[in-house]
């Protein structure tokens, strides 16, 4: 958990243990990854922005907890499923799903976890958009992650490649992690439309800042190794600024294109892409997404979460992990 997260520090811990009562079962292996993964810890920052868009309106954490237990087991099945695809082996600084138990086993606890997700998600018969929500974010966040493995190794992507790709991977479950909490507790699209922009705004920048760390920041604190990015073929805003930029554009274009790198040319694409500006432009744009969010705060009325959720728009900005 966030330290900026501190007034809901309750509320996430009984966030914590719903997850893990809701993934045992009496299957040793099912439970037994479950765990690791939930043990590996995290930022929790879908069902803490869940929970602070409930704060906006008749606030009942018995409505909210089902909705913010299924957003990390959403997330988290995508992670056990981007592991499997980008060969990961480490999440955090510890082993992931695929480097203890291997692919089939991956591929199903991912499956799993979606699934508990779905049974939560029922409860809200009664609510209908969050269903609606969520399903239409599921199948976008697939299609995201399928233009992204199509597009591996392309360096002839553009920014609004780029976008399109993030928007679906990762900001929309952001931004219906803050809205539907207002939702759950009935809350008027006056409040919770404002609070998807939000999340949708601070989920780009999200991404964007996840894109540069992966180029500039220290591996210990980042959990994984840098430059996974370029292993994999991914194309993110840096490495789209630095083709277009750099004077050393051609030699960068071969290196991004070859498919199997050694470290020597992983570190040399890093340098030429941090020599050219792209790190303070890809911060630049990251900014202007956490501007808006920022604007859709101001529709909001002035309460401690509101005050929350600026935080976050800061931490954003500027954090290292």
């Amino acid at each position: 958990m966030l330290e900026l997260f501190a007034d809901i520090k309750e509320d996430l811990h009984t966030v914590e243990e719903e997850l893990r009562a809701v993934v045992k079962t009496h299957n040793p292996i099912l439970t037994e990854t479950s765990t690791h993964l939930i043990n590996a810890g995290g930022k929790r920052l879908r069902p803490a922005l869940s929970i602070l868009g409930a704060k906006f309106y008749n606030y009942n954490l018995e409505k909210v907890l089902p909705l913010a237990v299924a957003l990390e087991l959403i997330h988290m099945a995508t992670l056990v499923h981007d592991d499997v695809v980008d060969a990961s082996m480490t999440r955090r600084g510890i082993p992931t799903v695929k480097a203890k138990w291997g692919n089939s086993i991956s591929t199903h606890i991912g499956t799993y976890l979606f699934a508990k997700s779905l049974m939560l998600i029922a409860r809200y018969e009664n609510v209908p958009l969050i269903s609606k929500v969520l399903s239409d974010t599921s199948i976008k966040m697939c299609e995201g992650e399928i233009h992204q493995i199509s597009a591996s190794f392309d360096t002839c992507q553009t920014l609004r490649d780029y976008f399109y790709r993030i928007k679906r991977k990762t900001a929309l479950l952001i931004a219906a992690s803050a809205q539907l909490g207002a939702v759950v507790c009935s809350a008027p699209s006056s409040l919770y439309l404002p609070l998807r922009r939000y999340g949708y705004n601070i989920g780009m920048a999200f991404q964007i800042t996840d894109d540069i760390l992966d180029i500039v920041a220290d591996e210990e604190k980042l959990g994984k190794p840098v430059g996974s990015d370029l292993r994999q073929g991914i194309i993110t805003v840096p490495v789209i600024y630095a083709l277009n930029n750099s004077s050393e554009k051609e030699r960068l274009t071969q290196l991004v294109r070859k498919v199997e790198k050694d470290q020597g040319e992983i570190d040399e694409a890093i340098s030429i892409v941090k020599g050219c500006g792209s790190i303070e432009y890809s911060f630049a744009l990251a900014g202007k997404f956490l501007k808006k969010a920022k604007e859709e705060l101001k529709l909001l009325p002035d309460i401690p979460a509101k005050s929350t959720l600026s935080l976050a728009v800061d931490f954003v900005g500027k954090r290292e992990f």
